[in-house]
């Protein structure tokens, strides 16, 4: 695939919007942070024409990670979308972080692509987290190739490599993962390293040279041929026996030739298809060069072997009802329905939306239906609400080039669309529709923060609007327990960008707290209070007296109101008032300050005065009778209790498991599950588990996932209430 021979960049240049969906390539980069995948975005776009040299455009700005936090951070922090033009075919390439906690970025990605190339470094291998993104995009037939990179490293084999991401990404069929190329390795170096200076490929016997810092075709010499032909006959098995044709593999083995069009042919419909998984090797140019090794071969992969927007199956619609809808998804002609991918903030154009169309055509000064009704449980409110569409444009680095329409299966970016947010749906105004939304991360490490002054306070809330409607990973509480306000993220590197977002951004300097579970209390046994409110100053005065009985309750029942009066010591009338009381005081605590649960109160006695008594007054009473028996009972502290799920592979179940257990956790049982790995449920105290999301990750080497959900809660043990800081002990 690709054996064409490629002499200059001009084929190529910048991509403008498509004219049809066939013409259109949508691919993501996926790879463990320093794999090279911005490197390799880079590399394409110089080779492809759309930079003038690497990595730069024409103001001199990166093309992709070219915001000054990721320039701060040294990673890439965010989704960026590089479109470049090959062949008459435009490519959006889409770079993802690496790093684990901008997985929600790596997602929009997925979702916004129709295949992804998966970037492994030769020095570094495959990581667990890579596999996973492997089996989700298999669960879902992503087409899929392997890019190895990093060949210029001392220790950095090929073909090692290659036997790697076969036992990785092979699963029960190893010969679906076969390299295309073999990679010409040139002179030792005085340190004995042979650098990578050419390709051979399997398919045309032809060897390209990128030495001169362009590709040059010519034919290998003699004694590279039986290595070349080893490899060729188990890539072509390899090819036909996924080949459509199920008489091609019992012709080959009987002896007949194939011929390289029809492999090449059957090559590009498996990969389409998502059954066969090339391997490649890749390396940025050198300086002066015009294309990297590598770089036109894989071009031609993508052009010419994945998926056109057409190809990909559609992602379920409905009205905002909830009513199914059909529609030619892909069809420009089509009812629209696009999403919005990603969304960013420029501090001169405003928000900017990354957006896939699906179906329809996108134009500019379009009036469109907003539809966003999946993150609720974040802090995003549903939204029903038209707005009109801005400026139309491709990004390149931070350029934003215009465009007069977007069709379907495109990407672009829409200026000033005020209510859209990541995830949202556009559809056409008079036909509102709603897209099934993709499954994100559950943001599960807090981070408390108070502003760091009166103007700072000003700011805050429209600042964490704008922030959580940029990622819906993170999550926006305002915990009515504790009174902080916690911005739940998916884990440190994740909270320091968002920290650095609030300040840089939009202006607010904020402080981080300790986070605080909300604790509660309850009786440790039964007791008594008598609650008497009597004040007489001259006109009308005040007069209540109420005894009540407190006893437990077991968990989950709350706080429970009895009426045991007799003989009408308290009027009827005022007996509400004497529950709305105690319910008040039960709320505002009765020893930390933390609410009251679990507890039954009995109203016995009580006396009332004709004149003097009222409603108010009987509410202080009921409220003063609890605190009462408070004082003469042993209250208990009660910490949340979570239930939690943890899918590790089967290496790492020993040391989680005695991590829960070192965490006061109760494991309930384990579950063996596909892929080597277990699950793992237990309940284990929130208040242990604040940095479960950092730790885990360490423990695992950032292979294991956990989910966690409150279930109940129960009385912390004295001597860890004893050890507790008293801002978590007592509430603000």
């Amino acid at each position: 695939m690709g054996d064409k021979a490629h002499t200059h960049p001009g084929a190529a240049g910048r991509a403008s919007a498509a004219d049809h969906p066939t013409s259109v390539r949508n691919v993501v980069l996926v790879g463990h942070s320093g794999s090279g995948k911005t490197t390799l975005v880079e590399a394409l776009a110089l080779t492809a024409g759309a930079v003038n040299r690497a990595g730069r455009v024409e103001d001199g700005g990166c093309v992709s990670d070219y915001d000054e936090m990721e320039h701060r951070q040294q990673r890439s922090v965010q989704l960026s979308l590089v479109p470049v033009e090959w062949d008459g075919i435009k490519i959006n390439l889409l770079d993802t972080p690496g790093y684990a906690d901008f997985v929600g970025e790596l997602r929009a990605g997925l979702r916004a692509a129709d295949a992804a190339l998966f970037v492994v470094s030769a020095s570094d291998g495959v990581d667990g987290s890579t596999r996973m993104v492997w089996e989700e995009c298999a669960a879902v037939g992503m087409p899929r190739a392997i890019v190895v990179t990093h060949l210029e490293a001392a220790r950095a084999d090929f073909e090692e490599m290659t036997r790697i991401c076969a036992e990785a990404f092979g699963g029960d069929d190893p010969d679906a993962v076969l390299p295309l190329y073999l990679p010409l390795r040139g002179a030792p170096a005085p340190d004995g390293h042979a650098p990578v200076t050419g390709l051979i490929g399997l398919l045309s016997r032809k060897l390209f040279d990128y030495a001169s810092g362009e590709r040059v075709e010519s034919e290998p010499d003699g004694e590279r041929l039986p290595l070349i032909d080893e490899a060729r006959s188990l890539l072509i098995e390899g090819i036909i026996s996924e080949s459509e044709d199920e008489t091609l593999m019992e012709r080959y083995l009987g002896g007949e030739q194939v011929d390289v069009k029809t492999l090449i042919e059957d090559l590009e419909r498996a990969v389409a298809r998502g059954v066969f998984f090339p391997v490649l090797a890749a390396a940025p140019a050198a300086d002066g060069a015009r294309q990297g090794l590598g770089t036109v071969e894989l071009l031609d992969l993508v052009t010419r072997g994945f998926p056109t927007p057409l190809e990909r199956a559609a992602p379920r619609v409905t009205t905002p009802e909830g009513a199914a809808r059909e529609l030619r998804m892909c069809d420009p002609g089509e009812s629209l329905v696009a999403e919005v991918v990603k969304t960013s903030s420029d501090p001169y154009v405003g928000r900017i939306s990354m957006v896939r169309v699906f179906s329809g055509t996108l134009r500019a000064d379009q009036t469109v239906h907003v539809s966003g009704h999946v993150l609720a449980d974040r802090g995003h409110e549903d939204h029903d609400v038209d707005e009109r569409i801005g400026a139309l444009s491709t990004p390149f680095g931070k350029q934003q080039r215009p465009v007069s329409h977007v069709i379907a299966g495109d990407l672009a970016c829409v200026a000033r669309l005020t209510r859209a947010e990541t995830g949202d749906t556009l559809s056409a105004k008079e036909d509102p529709l709603l897209m099934a939304p993709w499954r994100m991360p559950d943001p599960l490490l807090p981070l408390a923060i108070e502003a760091h002054s009166k103007p700072d306070e000003d700011k805050l809330s429209q600042g964490l609007a704008r922030l959580v409607a940029e990622d819906p990973t993170m999550r926006l509480e305002h915990n009515r327990d504790t009174h902080q306000v916690v911005l739940w993220c998916l884990g440190e590197a994740h909270a320091d960008v968002a920290l650095e977002r609030l300040r840089g951004r939009y202006g607010v300097q904020v402080d981080v707290v300790p986070h605080r579970v909300s604790l509660r209390e309850t009786f440790g046994g039964p007791a008594a209070g008598r609650g008497r409110h009597v004040k007489q100053s001259g006109g009308h005065g005040q007069y209540a007296i109420c005894e009540i009985e407190v006893e437990p309750l077991p968990n989950g029942s709350g706080v429970e109101f009895v009426d045991k009066v007799v003989g009408g010591a308290v009027p009827r009338q005022f007996i509400p008032s004497v529950e709305k009381g105690v319910r008040a005081q039960a709320a505002r605590g009765v020893a930390a300050g933390h609410p009251l649960i679990d507890v039954r109160v009995t109203l016995l006695d009580g006396k009332a005065h004709s004149v003097d008594s009222s409603d108010a007054a009987f509410q202080t009473a009921g409220a003063l009778a609890l605190r009462e028996a408070a004082a003469q009972a042993r209250i208990h502290l009660l910490e949340p209790v979570a239930e939690v799920s943890v899918l590790v592979g089967d290496d790492y179940v020993g040391a989680v498991m005695s991590d829960l257990s070192g965490r006061r956790g109760k494991v309930l049982g384990t579950e063996q599950t596909s892929g080597g790995r277990t699950l793992i449920r237990a309940e284990v105290p929130e208040i242990e588990i604040g940095r479960y999301a950092v730790d885990l990750r360490s423990l695992s080497h950032g292979t294991a996932r956990f989910d966690r959900r409150y279930a109940r809660h129960e009385p912390m043990p004295q001597q860890v209430a004893d050890r507790l800081p008293e801002e978590v002990r007592a509430a603000s």
